[in-house]
């Protein structure tokens, strides 16, 4: 995907929308944002070379966030999307001030929203890396969206390799999200249960039927992706930089790190077949 750094120049809607996460999650969101806005060119990098974000510390979490999206706005685009709830949750507001006036959105504020709207009772699970727990992103968003919410955080390092692995459903996934989740949502008769569910990392979309089988079929499940590219549209809507709704968006992919192996994991989570030579290999 060629642009003419002429005509960008002159007309910023014809750039890319960026998008960033430390592995093949935030696919789930470019997955979400080409059905949301099909006339839209979009770029996604993913850092697989650093994999996990989740069980480094902030600093680091950081200081790689910086370097991607650095790359990311040196190749021309229109906004940037962290489509990794780890790296949002310690990185954003350092994101936002490093590269302003560029439009920069995160997953985890849209997550919120769309958990506080869905939960009847007010009683929010949030599931999702070590580090975003830790970091109490999802429970003070929440919070200010909902006050009187109440919001369990609960990391689950293992799913995160699961998804990059491709195991979605099975005995073996079942039985670790029951390790990680049964005894949260199947509490004391005389306790509220829980009635939502907020997918905290873009990878766990993966695995909603193993989740929803442990969980119960009436606890709903909140996904951001879709939230997040709905944001995404309003964002450039305000901003004028929409693209013509006659072109045909292309996407171009971006891995630190084996493009095979991107190729093949990355179709699982667009839900269509991704060609290794459609994977581009670059150094931060």
């Amino acid at each position: 995907m060629q642009h003419d750094g002429l005509g960008d120049m002159h007309n910023p809607s014809l750039l890319p929308v960026a998008l960033f996460d430390s592995g093949m999650g935030g696919l789930t969101v470019l997955k979400a944002l080409a059905k949301c806005l099909p006339a839209e060119d979009m770029i996604y990098l993913g850092d697989t070379a650093r994999l996990p974000y989740g069980t480094k510390g902030r600093d680091t979490i950081i200081r790689y966030t910086l370097k991607a999206a650095g790359k990311l706005v040196d190749m021309g685009v229109k906004m940037l999307v962290v489509a990794c709830n780890t790296a949002t949750a310690a990185a954003l507001p350092t994101i936002r001030d490093h590269f302003a006036p560029l439009p920069v959105l995160g997953v985890v504020e849209p997550g919120a929203m769309a958990a506080a709207s869905a939960s009847r009772n007010g009683q929010i699970v949030v599931i999702a890396t070590e580090a975003t727990i830790a970091g109490g992103a999802y429970q003070q968003a929440i919070a200010r969206i909902r006050p009187e919410a109440r919001v369990l955080g609960r990391a689950c390092t293992l799913f995160v390799p699961l998804a990059e692995e491709g195991w979605m459903k099975g005995p073996i996934v079942e039985g670790i999200a029951r390790r990680y989740l049964k005894h949260i949502f199947t509490p004391p008769v005389t306790a509220l249960r829980p009635d939502t569910l907020l997918l905290g990392c873009t990878h766990f979309p993966l695995l909603l039927h193993a989740l929803q089988r442990v969980v119960g079929p009436h606890v709903r499940i909140i996904d951001s992706a879709a939230t997040t590219a709905q944001c995404v549209k309003e964002e450039l809507t305000w901003r004028a930089l929409l693209r013509d709704a006659g072109h045909s968006g292309i996407s171009r992919f971006l891995t630190t790190d084996n493009c095979a192996r991107f190729a093949r994991t990355g179709s699982l989570f667009l839900g269509r077949p991704l060609k290794p030579d459609e994977v581009d290999l670059i150094d931060l």
